[in-house]
């Protein structure tokens, strides 16, 4: 079946800086956040210049909302096994950026972060993680809160709320089964689709901004071009994992190799220091016994020369020779 609707990546460069269409980029980022949000406007990022080329694998939208807080969107199709420091710098770049020299701390605008990563981003089960920043008491377990002159500043706010918010969705690992508003904008992110029964805010509006049929014949080739370039993209990663692994694993095969014949020889060296050591402890007992039985035979010659025995009795009585016996005399 032919895809009707384009991706919501492309729609983040094309569609949605459109402040008619302010309402589909609303509707997603209540269902996410579960509030209701309003779009003020876009402020400038990566997304919101002119770029020579379309071949980019991350995409961002900076928007601002009603309270006057700003919400980052990210979409990341290429494996970034760094990305979720990624997240880090565009957070704290935006919150530099947005704070004017001279300003107060206290005017540091909220931030939401909304990364869609179409890549398996670290380990775990579900399609959706939120991270927020908490101070834990190390020995009483309390949590840090603020207090009363800081509730004049900032409001009826917990600590966590004055700090970038992180909403990571990892589109690959959601089941398909749309169980709640939500993920009916995950199914679409995931499927480029959007069904007739879906009622999320925005969501039908979406799948009518978003019909490729209603593009123009050069909207049409500009969004082939991207999808090819993403398909090159991850051919590339592929690709160039492929031979990673491939090189990996003749390293490992050189390696175990290499570790097969350094114990091989180990074991010879052990065998040969074993059989020297035996052979040498072996002409000690040896040289031993031959010096005990030359000490007994010469015992014997003294106690016959004392018995008054010829000298050449007594060197065929023992077994020695003259010379011998004379050396005892």
């Amino acid at each position: 079946m032919q895809q009707r609707l384009i991706r919501f990546d492309w729609a983040m460069k094309r569609l949605l800086r459109n402040k008619a269409n302010f309402d589909i980029l609303e509707g997603f980022l209540s269902e996410l956040l579960e509030d209701d949000i309003v779009i003020l406007q876009l402020l400038e990022s990566e997304s919101n210049r002119e770029h020579k080329t379309d071949k980019q694998n991350r995409l961002d939208l900076l928007a601002e909302n009603a309270k006057k807080e700003l919400i980052l969107i990210e979409v990341q199709n290429e494996d970034e096994q760094d990305y979720l420091l990624r997240m880090l710098y565009g957070t704290s770049k935006i919150v530099v950026e947005n704070l004017e020299i001279g300003m107060s701390y206290s005017k540091i605008k909220k931030l939401h972060s909304v990364s869609i990563v179409y890549f398996d981003l670290g380990q775990g089960e579900d399609y959706l993680y939120h991270g927020t920043t908490n101070f834990v008491g190390k020995n009483k377990g309390d949590l840090l809160k603020l207090n009363a002159r800081q509730k004049q500043i900032f409001g009826d706010k917990k600590v966590y709320e004055l700090y970038p918010e992180y909403h990571l969705i990892k589109v690959n690992s959601f089941d398909n089964i749309a169980k709640n508003t939500l993920e009916e904008w995950i199914y679409f992110l995931k499927n480029e689709e959007i069904r007739p029964e879906f009622k999320a805010k925005g969501i039908q509006k979406a799948k009518k901004e978003f019909d490729i049929m209603d593009m123009s014949e050069a909207e049409r080739k500009a969004y082939k071009r991207y999808l090819e370039d993403l398909h090159y993209a991850a051919s590339m990663h592929e690709s160039s994992f492929g031979i990673g692994f491939i090189e990996g694993k003749a390293e490992e095969r050189k390696q175990a190799e290499a570790r097969e014949k350094a114990l091989k020889e180990e074991a010879e060296a052990r065998e040969k220091a074993l059989k020297e050591e035996a052979e040498a402890r072996e002409k000690v007992l040896k040289e031993k016994a031959e010096a005990e039985k030359e000490a007994f035979k010469l015992e014997i010659a003294r106690k016959c020369l004392q018995m008054g025995m010829s000298i050449e009795q007594v060197a065929q009585m023992a077994g020695l020779t003259v010379e011998q016996i004379l050396k005892i005399i």
